[in-house]
């Protein structure tokens, strides 16, 4: 027996250890797949699903092979193969998930993101914590000298690997990813492992090349991991990082400055460099002060408010500051960093009041009233459930005025029954007499507007006529042409029942289908030689 174990407490710092290192790669998992398959409760359920499945092999594997030959140098082992595959996770992570959704974008036609995120997740996390499921079996098998104190040891492991497990659930959290990044974080845990399993074989001789060569890698790891960004074939990115929520990139092109929450679908917030319009749903979005009576209010001296649920870089709020100055605009976002990011490098004006909070948990504290209430908090496939709800627009209403209005972006535009743009839509008509929407062309945004009013349209045609003519003037008057009363159908959401995240992927199934159609012919008729000579 190696002289570090024979004391039973490096037995059970092992299980610790192991406990805190699962927890923290499955929420490493969430943060390294969220950029690519968002943050939904279905990448969710696939990344807890995978490693369950993982951990539950690796307990039978453990057990039988601890019983089979009872030697402690075949843990260590695996927990030094285990921590070395955990450090290259950083290094080639995002290439194993960019590989696998590039293959099957072209053989999968329904359930892409589910399959996408399975595959990358077998690929990337199975075999570690495979590995580290033997644990807990093959310490049992280890501490246990007679069965008198069996139910006693078993406990005190399992206490021991839950320990371990909550400090590695808030560390990663708290700490290190917010800190430091997600490649740092499965740097640091991979560190732990090895470190325990250096300790175990160097403790004696013989100890084998095995942990000098998991030494080398694990410290090539660390100088290569850190090196690229998660969106690793950009060069012209301004910033790359991550907060408590999200992973931010903000781009910078020759027109415009980008942010985006992810890399495969779509972008938050874009800025202009001349200053014009953007082209995109918040020019759209400024019918709703419009519609609410800002030109014959501010005219006659009156207070016009407007609150952002989802301010973001701050877009829409600035463009309502600049063709509206005397209007009062308040933002709330979760994500502080975001805020940080709208001040730096999309011109958010320092005195624009940003609350830093859940949309739905500020209404529940406010009790102010509004004109115009904007909810801009769907980011592309993931949508705040209960921001989504029957229950959620009836507390927006409480907190508009008599004629306030409600603009509403969805990013995900689908026509067919069922599709979660017909569900919001229905949901909020259950709450609100007039609803209309518009859609943005070229793009998949719609925006609707919600109002009880019965005046709502003819407010518009007033307002536009006061506001003269101009470039705002000209698109809210295409605005008014192509707006389409909304005919409710009886597809509730509620705070019960709102399965968002199964609709929404129906909708970037078909998105990915229209997307890649020409994509698949070329493949169909030239193959992967054809293709990569479009790219």
């Amino acid at each position: 027996m190696r002289p570090v174990l024979r004391s039973k407490a490096y037995l059970y710092m092992t299980e610790f250890f192991a406990g805190m290192s699962v927890m923290a790669v499955e929420l490493g998992a969430s943060r390294l797949l969220a950029p690519y398959f968002s943050s939904s409760q279905i990448v969710w359920t696939i990344i807890i699903g995978t490693i369950m499945i993982a951990m539950a092999l690796g307990n039978l594997y453990g057990g039988r092979r601890a019983d089979r030959d009872p030697n402690p140098d075949r843990l260590y082992r695996s927990i030094l193969i285990a921590a070395v595959w955990i450090a290259l996770i950083p290094v080639l992570g995002k290439y194993v998930i960019v590989g696998v959704s590039a293959i099957l974008i072209f053989s999968v036609n329904s359930a892409y993101l589910v399959w996408a995120a399975f595959a990358a997740c077998m690929l990337i996390f199975v075999f570690p914590l495979f590995l580290l499921g033997t644990v807990t079996p093959s310490l049992a098998k280890y501490t246990m000298e007679n069965l008198e104190d069996n139910a006693r040891i078993v406990g005190t492991l399992g206490a021991a690997n839950t320990i371990g497990s909550i400090i590695g659930t808030f560390v990663p959290t708290f700490v290190t990813i917010p800190a430091v990044g997600t490649a740092v974080t499965f740097l640091v845990f991979a560190g732990i492992l090895l470190l325990l399993a250096l300790i175990y074989f160097f403790s004696a001789k013989p100890h084998g090349a095995a942990p000098a060569v998991g030494l080398g890698i694990f410290l090539l790891s660390c100088a290569l991991g850190c090196r690229s960004g998660f969106a690793f074939w950009k060069n012209d990115l301004l910033y790359e990082g991550e907060s408590v929520y999200n992973y931010l990139q903000v781009e910078d092109t020759e027109d415009s400055v980008i942010f985006s929450t992810n890399v495969l679908f779509g972008v938050q917030s874009v800025l202009p460099k001349d200053a014009s319009m953007t082209g995109m749903y918040y020019d759209y979005a400024l019918a709703a002060p419009l519609m609410a009576g800002v030109q014959e209010k501010l005219t006659a001296g009156q207070e016009f408010t407007m609150l952002i649920l989802g301010m973001g870089t701050g877009t829409y709020g600035s463009q309502c500051a600049h063709y509206f100055p005397s209007m009062q605009i308040e933002g709330v976002e979760i994500d502080s960093k975001i805020t940080w990011l709208a001040r730096e490098y999309f011109g958010m004006p320092e005195e624009m009041k940003v609350c830093t909070y859940d949309g739905r948990a500020y209404l529940n504290t406010s009790d102010r009233k509004y004109d115009v209430i904007m909810v801009d908090a769907y980011q592309d496939i993931t949508i705040p459930f209960h921001m989504s709800s029957v229950e959620f627009f009836r507390l927006v209403r409480s907190h508009l005025k008599e004629d306030g209005v409600l603009v509403v972006n969805m990013n995900m535009r689908g026509e067919q029954e069922g599709s979660i743009n017909r569900c919001l839509s229905d949901t909020i008509a259950a709450v609100f007499s007039e609803v209309c929407t518009v859609d943005v062309p070229g793009s998949t945004n719609r925006e609707l507007f919600a109002s009880d009013s019965p005046e709502l349209l003819q407010v518009l045609e007033r307002n536009i006529g006061m506001y003269g003519s101009g470039e705002l003037a000209d698109l809210i008057g295409s605005v008014q042409r192509r707006l389409t009363a909304y005919e409710a159908g009886d597809f509730l959401l509620t705070d019960d029942c709102a399965p968002v995240e199964l609709l929404g992927m129906q909708v970037i199934d078909e998105l990915i289908r229209d997307e890649v159609y020409w994509y698949k012919q070329v493949y169909e008729t030239y193959g992967i030689e054809g293709v990569l000579g479009m790219l």
